[in-house]
């Protein structure tokens, strides 16, 4: 089967089209990222603004021209942590479907952990235990599994761009805003406190995880080669930590052309991951650039089965 998938984020939109087999292997055929940021405000107006919902459109037009080209059988687009959250949802998704014709799904927390746990996985082979991490714009989820089953799994109301809104008013932020924020992503991970992490290993995906990677390695552009399974430790997360609250957003752009959109709440992406690893025991973390879209194209090869 070909399948496209598009996943809406607090901050992202990303396009994935690949080919799946009759194993369930994943080859990616498109893999696109931009940067619309339709969560901006959603954290205290609950509402999903206008020009945010036409940047929006604007990518998902551009992706429709590309998935037109590529054959695909079937395509789905979900909303995850913004569009939850949003009480004008039903009209984003009117609006999606006359301006591109596209049906959206709004995925819930749950359902979001569990197809961004099953991509993650898809990418690494031999794992007997997971923690899967996806750090979002606007939440968190968090997912104990093997190769067979959910063990554990809860989304938590943290992510770096509701983080960022909500306690960073200086640029970069006071050591105030950096301990308020830490309070709260300690209260959230107390949620999850009775998840069995024994014998797991820590995968993150998404944004801030491959983001981070680029940063720790230095380089100023993005390689699926570098980031795929790179093992990110806790020292190296302390030291982005400690490196990044310290800069101002406009200087945390010229390290990377990756920081291009996420320059003003990677700040708080690596402070989120430092409080996971940390609070969890966690000493080092994989790295993967799977996640629900990847997680999504198996579910819809499942129902074709």
């Amino acid at each position: 089967m070909r399948i496209a998938t598009i996943d809406i984020g607090t901050n992202t939109v990303l396009l994935l089209v690949a080919n799946i087999d009759a194993s369930g292997k994943i080859s990616p055929l498109a893999y696109e990222q931009r940067i619309p940021r339709l969560g901006k405000g959603v954290d205290v107006a609950k509402n999903l603004q206008p020009e945010s919902m036409q940047r929006v459109i604007a990518v998902l037009q551009e992706y429709k021209s590309i998935i037109s080209t590529l054959n695909v059988e079937n395509t789905v687009v979900c909303g995850t942590s913004a569009v939850r959250d949003a009480s004008n949802k039903q009209e984003f998704a009117r609006l999606i479907r006359t301006e591109v014709g596209f049906n959206l799904e709004v995925l819930t927390g749950d359902d979001e952990a569990y197809w961004s746990y099953r991509g993650a996985i898809s990418g690494i082979s031999g794992i007997k235990k997971a923690t899967v991490v996806d750090i979002g714009g606007g939440s968190t989820e968090i997912t104990v599994g093997d190769d067979k089953e959910i063990f554990d799994s809860i989304s938590l109301d943290v992510g770096s761009v509701r983080l960022t809104e909500r306690f960073f008013k200086h640029d970069p932020p006071t050591h105030p805003e950096v301990e308020a924020a830490i309070t709260l992503v300690e209260d959230e991970l107390a949620k999850a406190g009775g998840f069995d992490f024994r014998g797991s290993t820590l995968v993150g995906v998404a944004g801030t995880a491959t983001s981070l990677a680029i940063l720790a390695q230095g380089l100023k552009d993005f390689s699926i080669e570098a980031v795929t399974n790179y093992k990110l430790d806790l020292d190296s997360v302390y030291l982005l930590l400690r490196t990044l609250r310290a800069m101002p957003s406009n200087e945390i752009r010229s390290l990377s052309t990756m920081m291009e959109g996420r320059n003003d709440v990677i700040t708080a992406g690596a402070l989120i991951l430092r409080e996971v690893m940390a609070h969890f025991k966690f000493k080092e973390m994989m790295v993967s650039e799977r996640g629900v879209r990847y997680g999504l194209v198996l579910r819809e090869w499942e129902k074709a089965k």
